[in-house]
Parts: C-alpha cells; structure tokens; sequence
C-alpha cells in the first residue's frame, strides 16, 4: 500500500484492469430499479443492460450517492493497510452529492484527505483519478495529486448525444440545458460537461448528424496534443465503435497506446442519459512532477 491512496466512484467508468494497476480504491454509487437498491459496478443485477431494458419499459429507475459513512469506511480501510494519506476525486458536485459525502467523511477520516471535485461526469473523472495515481506512484505527495487530478479533469472536453433529453429532465439534471426541452421532439441535442454542470452545445436534426458532429467536435478538442480518449454508450455499442474507430484514425498520432477506449456506462450514469446515448471524453496528457 502507497502511503497515499487515491480513491473515487463508480461513475468514473475506469475498467478492473486498470483499477487494479493503479490500487484505485472504488467507492460505488446506488441505483434503485422498481424500489430495490444495487451497489453500481457490483451488484449483478445492476447491470447497464437491465438499466437500460427497465428504463425502457417503464420502470421506475433513480440513483443515490454513497453516503458518508460508505466512503469513511474506504478511508478508514485504507489506512489500516498503511495509507497515512488519501486523495478522492468524484463527479461533478453540482449534478451529484457524492463529492458532498467524501467532504464530511474526510472531517472524520484517521488520516488527511484531499478531496477533489472534478467538475466532470464520466470517463473525465476517470483520467482525473489515474492522473493522480500516477502522480503518487512518481513520489509525489496528496497535494501534488489531488492539484494534477483538478489540472486534468479542467484540461478535459466530455460530450455526448442522446436520443432524448427526457431522462436527464427527470433526474432534475438537464442544467441550462433545459432550454431545449420545448423542442426535444424535433432536435437531437449534443450537450457537454461545463463548468460542473450539462449544458447544451449543439442541435442536430438526426442521429448521423449527431455522431458526425460529435467526431467533429472530439478532433476540435484534441488538437495536436497527446490526448487519452474515450468513447462511452448505453445500449448503442455500434454507433460507438464506430465513432471510436473514426476518432481512432483521425485521432491516431495523438492517442496514448494508440487506441481509443470503448465501454458501456455503468448503471447509475445509464439512468440520468438513457438508452442511445453515445459519448466522447477528451483528455489532454500533462507531465507529472519531477521528484529530485
């Protein structure tokens, strides 16, 4: 165990492997389907696919944070394996209460916590997380992590197109996006993660055009820098491959490892967008600090 861990949620949408690799500790959200609550990313039964089937049918699907006594038993776990500091980067504080939960449990917390809200929903949180595990597996302190985790979820672009902004009205997280809600029939919105909040970006008359702008969009974001990028969906894995393997080519001299990620959303994102969604995360490299 590092003396600093570095924790964060189930939102941040970063596969086992790479979890594992870096020791980031995971702290899951809830997602409740027709009254019954599952642990986001653990429990079977909150799998995106059923999310996305129960949405579809009808049934009643919302979500809760983890709540502060969840998250201080992270902490207090961690620190019993010899952690004596630990940075706990979340989701946006203005679209979830997660980032409010990790503040009050770090006033209790055995050891000092650096908690960071990464302003962001999605995969940017992830980069955000592993910037900072790379940060402490370069020797560099909790602050020195939890600053880089802040550099790089503001550095990120995170945009997505959805089928409907319905799902999003009825979380309450449409943001000043609800301005397009009186013509949600007639346009396909592109919206984006900004300053905490979803906002609207683009309108679009039909999903192809949606895709294409988004491609448009993530090259724009890119630019010539070193960049990781991610492409996320619920119940759309075609339309996302294919937006990968378009960014792919566009994209290929900037990527880290040369490729462009591809996953479903887990079940707690899934429940705010709705089945269709297809999302892109931009995330520019920065240089970790030097240690004499």
């Amino acid at each position: 165990m590092p003396k600093v861990a570095v924790v964060t949620d189930s939102t941040a949408s970063l596969p086992v492997d790479v979890l594992e690799q870096h020791g980031i500790r995971v702290v899951p959200l809830q997602v409740v389907i027709g009254g019954t609550s599952y642990d986001d990313g653990v429990d079977a039964e909150a799998r995106p696919e059923r999310v996305a089937e129960a949405m579809r049918q009808s049934v009643s699907v919302t979500t809760s944070r983890p709540t502060p006594a969840r998250m201080l038993q992270a902490y207090r776990e961690l620190a019993a394996l010899g952690a004596e500091e630990v940075v706990s980067v979340h989701l946006s504080g203005q679209v979830s209460a997660t980032w409010e939960s990790a503040v009050l449990a770090a006033r209790r917390s055995p050891v000092p916590v650096q908690v960071v809200d990464s302003r962001l929903v999605g995969p940017g949180t992830g980069y955000a997380a592993l910037t900072a595990a790379e940060v402490v597996a370069a020797d560099g302190t909790a602050e020195e992590a939890a600053d880089a985790a802040r550099a790089r979820a503001a550095a990120s672009t995170t945009l997505f197109y959805v089928d409907s902004l319905e799902y999003l009205r009825r979380g309450g997280r449409v943001g000043a996006a609800a301005a397009l809600l009186g013509s949600a029939l007639a346009v396909k919105p592109i919206l984006e993660v900004r300053e905490g909040q979803v906002l609207p970006r683009e309108k679009v008359r039909t999903s192809a055009r949606g895709l294409t702008k988004l491609e448009e969009l993530a090259v724009e974001a890119a630019g010539n820098e070193p960049v990781d990028v991610a492409v996320c969906h619920l119940a759309n894995h075609e339309q996302a491959a294919a937006l990968a393997d378009c960014l792919g080519e566009r994209l290929r001299d900037n990527l880290r490892g040369g490729g462009v990620d591809v996953a479903e959303i887990g079940a707690v994102l899934g429940a705010h967008v709705g089945p269709g969604l297809v999302g892109v995360t931009i995330a520019p490299l920065l240089a970790t600090p030097a240690r004499g």
